[in-house]
């Protein structure tokens, strides 16, 4: 390979910040916070081999809004109230050999389990479905008009705290089956108000979100938003809607549109989906991003099983400007550093082939954030992991980090 490729050419954003080169580090969700749910050793660790990874990007795990909505345990969040010390010292570890430091910012929504006895709120009471794993999930009640904009005040509170912790941007989570893509979905946005119906109506919150972020924070504040390309369910979120909602955030000086797609009902993130649509077996939105970039002037990246250089080479050769890496950079953090070294090296990506597939999707999670824990401590990841094994193991430590969580949470109610 080498170092002459398109990947480690440098790329400037719409806002005037340079990414050294195009590969970022997507996010994952780790569960490994620290009481309070804020970030500690465990995660300090992590990402400092990520610093070292040679990456022009990196993306936090989910950070919520909200401490009382979170969607696991060991999840961390931020809000105007934080202690930003944790934080500072986060941004300055991935910042730290070169990288941009983003923090994805997010609410759950509906996508609670109900271990958290966390609260659930949804445009509609529509619950998750996931067969008989359903009952793993809260029953989300209909969010209320002050809801809506007290949400939309959390996001811009926790934008805010990111840039005055010294992060250089932050990306917007609208995809996975979260709040604000159950908004952006007709499956589980039928209100009959302003926030629902067309899909500009469902694009508000999104929008809204986005507009006020832009006029408080500095101009070259990164702002990313995460889309789903489809939600790959029938009558749902479709590829048009994409298109339509990319064109109005286009107006808005938006930095980068992260292309994904899916859910926990159909996890299209992991290559799976409900609707038959066939995705290919890396960069699985890619095709979506080719046709989508001809339509937008926002610089694009995709991130989805990508695991081999020759991959991510081709991604930014077919349009997008940057290309995310996941779960390969959980089993091996210096991915990109063995690329220059070696072209052809594979990166591993864990994959349960059960015949259960909403069960396969947890196993594959749990596969992952096993590595994450690992390396929090230190230790070698597994190329090869039990999904069994990953599954009881991460089920222990979602159990301890629930304990932990909720019992922090009932002190501290009256």
């Amino acid at each position: 390979m080498s170092s002459d490729s398109v990947l480690y050419s440098p790329y400037t954003l719409p806002c005037g910040v340079t990414v050294r080169n195009r590969v970022v580090k997507a996010a994952m969700e780790e569960n490994m916070s620290s009481l309070g749910n804020v970030p500690g050793e465990a995660l300090f660790s992590l990402y400092r081999y990520w610093a070292h990874g040679s990456l022009g990007m990196i993306i936090t795990g989910n950070v919520m809004v909200d401490k009382e909505a979170m969607t696991g345990p060991g999840g961390v969040a931020l809000d105007k109230n934080t202690d930003l010390a944790p934080f500072i010292k986060w941004a300055k570890i991935m910042k730290s050999n070169g990288a941009l430091a983003i923090m994805q910012i997010n609410h759950p929504g509906r996508q609670v389990f109900k271990a958290m006895q966390s609260k659930a709120i949804a445009p509609s009471a529509v619950p998750i479905d996931m067969g008989k794993h359903s009952k793993l999930f809260a029953q989300p009640r209909e969010m209320t008009c002050q809801d809506i904009h007290h949400v939309c005040k959390r996001f811009l509170e926790t934008a805010k705290q990111a840039e005055n912790a010294g992060f250089d941007g932050i990306e917007i989570h609208a995809a996975h089956g979260y709040l604000l893509t159950q908004f952006l979905s007709p499956l589980t946005n039928q209100r009959q108000d302003e926030w629902g119906g067309s899909i500009i109506n469902r694009a508000r919150l999104l929008i809204n979100i986005v507009s006020q972020i832009r006029a408080v924070c500095a101009n070259n504040f990164i702002v990313m938003v995460k889309l789903n390309s489809a939600d790959f369910q029938k009558n749902g979120f479709s590829f048009e809607d994409t298109c339509e909602v990319v064109n109005r955030l286009e107006a808005l000086g938006v930095d980068v549109i992260e292309l994904s797609g899916g859910s926990y009902e159909a996890p299209a993130m992991q290559g799976q989906t409900k609707d038959n649509t066939t995705l290919a077996s890396e960069a699985y939105f890619l095709e979506f991003a080719k046709v989508l970039e001809s339509k937008t002037d926002i610089p694009l990246m995709t991130t989805g099983g990508i695991k081999r250089a020759e991959i991510a080479e081709r991604v930014i050769q077919q349009g997008c400007a940057l290309v995310g890496l996941a779960s390969a950079l959980a089993i091996t953090p210096d991915l990109v550093k063995k690329w220059q070294k070696q072209w052809s090296y594979s990166g591993s990506i864990p994959h349960c082939r059960w015949r259960d597939k909403s069960l396969a999707s947890l196993a594959n999670m749990s596969m992952v954030r096993r590595q994450l824990r690992r390396l929090g401590n230190n230790l070698t990841t597994l190329r090869d992991p039990s999904p069994l094994w990953s599954l009881v193991l991460d089920t222990l430590h979602r159990r301890k980090m629930t304990k932990r969580d909720v019992g922090s949470i009932n002190t501290k109610r009256p």
